[in-house]
């Protein structure tokens, strides 16, 4: 038994392999290189036209190829996920290049920063199905939850770190040196991937690859309604993002800067720690995911259903009679925890669904979960905005109706996976990483 007990924690212990650190690298220096481009532009276009709605349209826009996320998926299990990594960085590298030009020669419309960052964000949006398809043939099963997170964690440290760097960069060294920096940037990660080892098998295909990829594309949203569970987890994934996310990116400025009448700084380090929150909950998903299981899932709902509670309490007249202080410390304490659990069941369903899909559908199925997960978000978003606007005197009692819908999903969520057990492998994921 001791020999057991060492041969376990030996292989908790064991590095990630040089093949997953090189693309977690790149990782880093691409999605951060993008995300602050993608900060300073829309920031130049608020700077040349003074309009807030152009400003606010442009980074919606920009959203949209997010809906591509399917194509890149089918994409990423048709092909070398090395080689698009690769490609798509020196396609990033090149469009920022050319666009360096062309601002150098004095073109700085609107229009022109539009095709850029819609280009770069369709790009993106292909991108990361490759990598989160890339992870189960990277590291061993045992450290599945682990690899996710960190691969998470550089995602979320980018949207914190993009509008602070950005911010002080684009005041200090200009658009033009901070577009030459993203230029260098996408180079490196195409560089660093193109020493990047990632098994692959060549599937043969029959007709032109568009007739082939669109196949692909039928297959996979074909088996993600057949397999009972990984719809369980998609169905989940949409309605987290749809009832928390919101929470959020619209109840959070709402409560700090019109409930509680936040100064400038106060604002910045509430939003700041809850988005340090989403980090945080990432990098520590390797010590809860060993006792986590997928049939007590609920119990993590349920903590946040409660959580939300001491939330609305918190900008309730009473709470706001102790003083600023006391409130904003209760509602920012509560949002930190809710937004740790809400990262570590993210990464915990989107790993037990990477276990149970096989290779040849791993970045369809991934893509897929993207894009429907992140599609419910701008829905929230609208909801909550009506919700607040007809409850701007009393916010604590949304907050209250959200507490009560997270109720309703736990029950639901203990329902429909009850019976589900440990998830393990489909048969052939072990023999590919066992060849890395």
């Amino acid at each position: 038994m001791k020999g057991v007990y060492i041969m376990r924690n030996n292989s908790n212990i064991k590095p990630f392999p040089k093949a997953f650190n090189l693309m977690v690298m790149g990782q880093i220096i691409s999605v951060l290189g993008s995300s602050l481009l993608r900060f300073a532009l829309s920031l130049y276009v608020l700077d040349i036209t003074g309009r807030a709605d152009i400003y606010a349209t442009l980074y919606a826009v920009s959203n949209v190829p997010l809906l591509l996320s399917p194509l890149g998926g089918a994409i990423a299990d048709r092909f070398n996920r090395r080689n698009l990594m690769v490609i798509f960085d020196f396609a990033s590298s090149t469009i920022v290049f050319c666009f360096l030009l062309l601002l150098a020669a004095g073109n700085t419309s609107v229009i022109l920063i539009s095709v850029v960052m819609i280009l770069l964000a369709m790009i993106s949006a292909m991108y990361s199905p490759a990598v989160m398809a890339s992870v189960p043939l990277l590291v061993t099963e045992n450290k599945l939850e682990q690899a996710n997170g960190i691969v998470n964690g550089v995602q979320a440290l980018s949207s914190v770190a993009a509008p602070v760097l950005g911010g002080v960069l684009y005041g200090i060294v200009g658009l033009e040196m901070l577009v030459v920096m993203s230029c260098i940037a996408f180079f490196l990660a195409a560089v660093l991937a193109m020493f990047i080892h990632i098994p692959f098998v060549k599937r043969e295909h029959d007709g032109h690859i568009i007739s082939t990829i669109v196949k692909d594309l039928k297959v996979g949203c074909i088996y993600v309604v057949k397999q009972p569970f990984i719809l369980k987890c998609i169905i989940l994934a949409a309605f987290l993002n749809l009832i928390l996310t919101p929470l959020f990116v619209v109840g959070g400025p709402i409560i700090l800067r019109v409930v509680m009448k936040s100064s400038d700084t106060m604002y910045g380090i509430g939003m700041g720690l809850i988005d340090f929150a989403t980090i945080l909950g990432a990098l520590s998903i390797g010590f809860f995911a060993k006792k986590m299981q997928m049939k007590k899932l609920y119990l993590w709902f349920l903590i946040m259903a409660l959580l939300i509670v001491p939330m609305a309490l918190s900008i309730t007249p009473l709470v706001l009679s102790f003083g600023y202080y006391p409130s904003f410390i209760l509602f920012i304490l509560c949002a930190i925890l809710i937004a740790m659990v809400m990262i570590i069941i993210s990464i915990f369903v989107i790993t037990a669904v990477q276990k149970k899909t096989p290779n040849e559908n791993l970045g369809k199925v991934m893509a897929i979960i993207t894009a429907v997960s992140q599609c419910m978000a701008p829905v929230g978003q609208v909801i909550y905005g009506v919700i607040f606007e007809a409850f701007s005197i009393k916010v604590y009692v949304p907050i209250l109706f959200v507490s009560i819908a997270m109720i309703v999903m736990t029950v639901v969520v203990k329902m429909v996976l009850r019976n589900e057990g440990e998830i393990t492998s489909p048969k052939g994921t072990k023999d590919i990483q066992s060849g890395i």
